[in-house]
């Protein structure tokens, strides 16, 4: 029914993405499913390289975070097995590669945030961090790690 959701919402659960280096992609602990933080991959490619700020807008930015939360749903899943399986989300933290006077962080998050509220209303809501990087990976625009809780 989650998967449904989000075809009804205009997006795809994407494939697990996978790692760009010497990690996994995802550790179960108990109840809790932990990511490693996604980029906005999609068909391959960082669909959103660069700065908020200077060469990312900010609605850009936004989309760069819906991308990353669903590669950390797609990772979620590979876990759990279904996206139905999922309690709730915990917590978010989002990485944005800011310029130096770019302060917006919690808007570009907001990307997530609003998009998982909206798969999972109440359960969708969850504690966040949003943070100014001066990079990341491959140049990415946003990078995402997500905490989630299985029934």
């Amino acid at each position: 029914m989650i998967e449904e959701k989000i075809k009804e919402l205009g997006f795809t659960l994407p494939e697990t993405p996978k790692p760009l280096a010497a990690y996994v992609p995802v550790v179960l602990s108990d109840k809790l499913v932990f990511t490693a933080g996604q980029v906005p991959l999609q068909d391959g490619k960082i669909k959103f390289v660069g700065k908020l700020g200077l060469d990312v807008s900010q609605d850009d930015g936004k989309k760069a975070a819906e991308i990353c939360v669903l590669n950390c749903l797609s990772v979620v899943k590979s876990a759990a097995g279904s996206l139905d399986n999922i309690e709730s989300i915990v917590k978010l933290t989002v990485f944005v590669n800011s310029s130096e006077d770019f302060t917006a962080q919690p808007a570009v998050a907001n990307g997530a945030s609003e998009l998982l509220i909206k798969i999972f209303g109440e359960k969708g809501k969850h504690a966040r961090s949003a943070v100014g990087a001066s990079q990341l990976p491959a140049g990415a625009a946003v990078e995402i790690e997500m905490i989630a809780k299985l029934k």
